[in-house]
C-alpha cells in the first residue's frame, strides 16, 4: 500500500501583524470602500491574506475602477476632470487620467491648509552634528510660495527644467516643491558626484536654473565643492541664474543669487494646473555603460502611485516620521519627499550612515521620533556584522517598520532585525526601479512576513514571473515583468526621438511586456523573492542562481566584508566563475578561509555554484547609488576595454575597475 505525497510543510511567518493592527490598516479600509462602490471582491472575514490576494486580483484586472478608487480614496484634486482613467493601455504609450489637470506641489502641501497642523512640523532636518530642527508646514508653504515666485520672475516657464546640485536638506525639498509649482521639471544629484558626472546627467535636460551648495559635510569632514560648481556654471550654458545655498557658510559666487532673498517674500503659492501627463522631474539610471538614461516621469502619474505606495502600502498618514536614508541622487529621495503627500512629517539625513558609528541610522530614528525607518540591505548586514544592538541600545518605541530596499534584503538581515530591534516588527524588504520610482513588490502592513521574501506585489502591478518562452510560472525562478501598466512608468526619455532607446530599454524580450531585469521567484503562498539581475545571472550546467544568493551566504562569514561573483562566458563554450572578496580588517585569504568560503556555498547553495577560484581585492566597485558593479565587471573580464565596458563617472572608484582590466589581459596573455 502506498500513500500519497504529503505537500511540503509551510514555513512560519517571522512576524505576523495582530487583528487591531489589520483592522486599523488603511488598505483594509480601502479594500471595504472599493468592495462597496467599485466592484472590488469583499474582503474575506478574518483572512487578510486571502482578502488582499482577492484585492491584488481586482487591481490588475480592472485597472481603470482600481486607479479612480485610488484617486478618489486619496481625494485627488483634479482641477478639470478626466474624461477616462485609461484610455489606452498599450506598453509603452499607455494614457491615464486624459483631460485632467493637477499640480503634484499642491498636494504635497495640502497639510498646510488645515489650522491645527500649520504649525506642525511637514519637514524634521538633522545632520552628523545638530539636533532635528523643524520647518512647520506653515514655513514650507511660505517657503515654496516665495520661491515660486521668484522662479516666474526668471522666466521659468511650465517644462523649463530646473536642477538642483544639493543635499538632502529642506531647500532641496523646498527647490522641488516650487518647480512643480510653476511646473517646472525638476532634477537633482548629490554633490558627492563630480562634475562629470553631474554634466553627463543634466546636460542632456539643459536647465535653465541651478540650485547649488558651496559644500556638505560628511563623515565629520568639510568637502568645499565651489571648484565643481565653477565648471558646472561653465559647462551648462542655458543657465539662466544660479542660486546659491550656503550650506558651509561662504559668500555667493559673482552673479549668483541668494537662497535667503528668494524664500523671504510673504507669497501665497501658485500651483500651475497641468495635464495628468505633465513632466514632474527627470531621474537617471545609473549611467554604467553610457549616458545614463534621463527618465521623465509625470506630476500625475507620480502623485497617484506615490500615495497608493504611502497610504496603502506603507501605512502612512498624519501623525506619522518618514525617515529614508537617501541622497538627491536616488530616486529614493523623491519618494521620501512625497511622505508629504499623505501629510506625514519627512525626515532628513544629510551624512554619512555610518558617522560616527555604525549605529548612526538607528541613533537619527530614535531622535526624530520616527515611525517607519527605510535603509538598505547593506545597512542593516553591516549593522549585523558590527554587533549593533538597536533594540537595546536605543529608545525606538515608536518605530513600527522598518523597511529595506537597494538590494534584497538576506535571510540573516530579517532575523537581525527582528531579534536586534523588536520582535514585533514589521520588516518591509521592498523592490522597485528607478525607472518607476516606486516599487513593484514589498510592504503590505495586513500580511506576515517569511524569511528572505517581500510580503507580496503592489496593488495595481501586474508583476509575473516568466520563463524564456513568456509563460507565467510560480514557485520556480523567472524573469521579472510586468504585464500592464503603471501610472509612474515614465512618459518618456529626454531626448530619444521616436522612443527606441526607451523601448529596447523594457520592451524588446517581450513586446507590450516590461522586462525589468531581475530574477525573481514568486511563491505559491504570494510572497516574492529577488535573486538578483537576471543579465548577471549565474548559470552552471543549466542551474540558475542569482548572485544575491551567493553574497548572502558567503557574507554570513566574518572575515568578509563585501563579494562580488562573476559568470563569464568564454569563447571556448567554458564557463569561468571567480568570486571576488573585500576582506575585514586583519582578515587573511588563507586556506582555511578559501575552504570554508566554498564549504559555504556548497551546502548551502550548490556545488555546481562553487566559484573556480575566489580573489581577494581592496574593495568591490558600485555606482554611485551603491549597487554592485556586476555587468560592467562581466565585460571586463571578457575582454572589453574599460572605457566602453563603463562610464567612469556613473562609479564610485573607477580605479578598483582596473583591476578586472587587467585580470582579464593576463588570462588572455596565459
Amino acid at each position: 500500500m502506498t500513500t500519497a505525497p504529503q505537500p511540503a510543510e509551510q514555513p512560519e511567518p517571522l512576524w505576523r501583524p495582530d487583528a487591531d493592527r489589520v483592522a486599523r490598516a488603511q488598505v483594509t479600509r480601502f479594500h471595504a470602500r472599493a468592495a462597496e462602490r467599485y466592484g472590488a471582491p469583499a474582503p474575506v472575514p478574518g483572512d487578510p491574506v486571502a482578502s488582499y490576494a482577492a484585492l491584488h486580483r481586482w487591481s490588475v484586472a480592472e485597472p481603470e475602477r482600481f486607479w479612480q478608487a485610488v484617486a478618489e480614496w486619496c481625494d485627488v484634486r483634479f482641477s478639470t476632470p478626466y474624461t477616462r482613467v485609461l484610455a489606452d493601455r498599450s506598453m509603452p504609450g499607455a494614457t491615464w487620467f486624459p483631460g485632467a489637470t493637477l499640480n503634484y506641489a499642491e498636494h504635497a502641501l495640502r497639510a498646510a491648509e488645515d489650522p491645527a497642523r500649520a504649525g506642525e512640523p511637514a519637514l524634521l532636518h538633522t545632520d552628523e552634528t545638530h539636533e532635528p530642527r523643524p520647518v512647520t508646514w506653515a514655513e514650507l508653504r511660505a517657503r515654496v510660495g516665495s520661491l515660486a515666485a521668484a522662479l516666474r520672475r526668471l522666466g521659468v516657464r511650465p517644462g523649463d527644467r530646473v536642477s538642483g546640485y544639493l543635499p538632502n536638506i529642506p531647500e532641496a525639498v523646498v527647490a522641488l516643491l516650487a518647480t512643480a509649482a510653476v511646473g517646472g521639471v525638476w532634477t537633482s544629484c548629490a554633490p558627492d558626484f563630480g562634475a562629470r558626472s553631474v554634466l553627463d546627467r543634466f546636460q542632456q535636460v539643459e536647465p535653465v536654473v541651478l540650485f547649488t551648495v558651496d559644500g556638505y559635510t560628511y563623515g565629520g569632514k568639510r568637502h568645499e565643492r565651489a571648484a565643481v560648481v565653477a565648471e558646472l556654471r561653465e559647462q551648462l550654458p542655458t543657465l539662466r541664474a544660479v542660486v546659491h545655498v550656503p550650506l558651509l557658510g561662504t559668500p555667493a559666487p559673482e552673479g549668483a543669487l541668494e537662497w535667503s532673498a528668494l524664500t523671504s517674500d510673504e507669497v501665497e503659492p501658485v500651483f500651475e494646473q497641468l495635464p495628468f501627463e505633465h513632466p514632474l522631474w527627470v531621474l537617471y539610471s545609473s549611467g554604467t555603460t553610457g549616458l545614463p538614461k534621463a527618465i521623465v516621469q509625470s506630476q500625475g502619474g507620480i502623485l497617484v502611485e506615490h500615495l497608493k505606495q504611502l497610504a496603502l502600502h506603507c501605512d502612512l498618514g498624519p501623525g506619522d516620521r518618514f525617515f529614508w536614508y537617501t541622497s538627491t541622487g536616488w530616486m529614493m529621495w523623491n519618494f521620501l519627499v512625497s511622505g508629504l503627500l499623505v501629510g506625514a512629517t519627512v525626515v532628513l539625513y544629510d551624512g554619512s550612515p555610518g558617522h560616527p558609528d555604525t549605529a548612526a541610522q538607528w541613533r537619527v530614528a530614535e531622535r526624530t521620533g520616527t515611525t517607519l525607518f527605510g535603509t538598505s540591505a547593506a545597512y542593516v548586514m553591516a549593522c549585523r556584522k558590527a554587533g549593533v544592538r538597536p533594540g537595546r541600545d536605543f529608545d525606538l518605541s515608536r518605530v513600527r517598520c522598518v523597511a529595506t530596499t537597494g538590494s534584497p534584503l538576506p535571510p540573516d538581515g530579517f532575523r537581525w532585525i527582528h531579534d536586534e530591534v523588536a520582535e514585533d516588527m514589521w520588516i518591509a524588504s521592498v523592490s522597485g526601479g528607478t525607472d518607476v520610482c516606486s516599487c513593484f513588490a514589498g510592504a503590505v502592513p495586513t500580511l506576515p512576513v517569511y524569511v528572505g521574501e517581500l510580503q507580496a506585489p503592489g496593488l495595481g502591478t501586474d508583476l509575473q514571473a516568466w520563463d524564456a518562452a513568456g509563460g507565467p510560472v510560480t514557485d520556480e525562478v523567472g524573469e521579472l515583468v510586468i504585464a500592464g501598466p503603471m501610472p509612474s512608468m515614465p512618459v518618456r526619455f529626454w531626448n530619444d526621438p521616436g522612443g527606441r532607446r526607451y523601448r529596447e530599454s523594457y520592451f524588446e524580450t517581450f513586446p507590450g511586456v516590461w522586462r525589468h531585469g531581475d530574477w525573481i521567484t514568486l511563491t505559491s503562498r504570494g510572497g516574492v523573492v529577488i535573486h538578483g539581475r537576471s543579465d548577471s545571472t549565474l548559470n552552471r550546467q543549466g542551474v540558475r542562481m542569482g548572485s544575491a544568493d551567493i553574497y548572502e551566504a558567503v557574507e554570513r562569514l566574518p572575515e568578509i566584508r563585501e563579494s562580488l561573483v562573476i559568470g563569464v562566458e568564454e569563447p571556448d563554450g567554458g564557463y569561468w566563475m571567480p568570486l571576488f572578496v573585500h576582506l575585514a580588517p586583519g582578515a587573511a585569504l588563507d586556506d582555511d578561509l578559501l575552504g570554508r568560503i566554498k564549504s559555504t556555498i556548497r551546502t548551502q547553495l550548490s556545488p555546481r555554484h562553487v566559484p573556480d577560484e575566489v580573489v581577494a581585492v581592496r574593495g568591490i566597485p558600485h555606482t554611485l547609488t551603491g549597487k554592485r558593479l556586476e555587468v560592467p565587471v562581466k565585460r571586463l573580464l571578457q575582454g572589453t576595454p574599460l572605457e566602453k565596458a563603463v562610464n567612469p563617472g556613473s562609479v564610485d572608484d573607477v580605479e578598483l575597475l582596473r583591476f578586472y582590466e587587467d585580470l582579464a589581459k593576463a588570462r588572455d596573455r596565459a
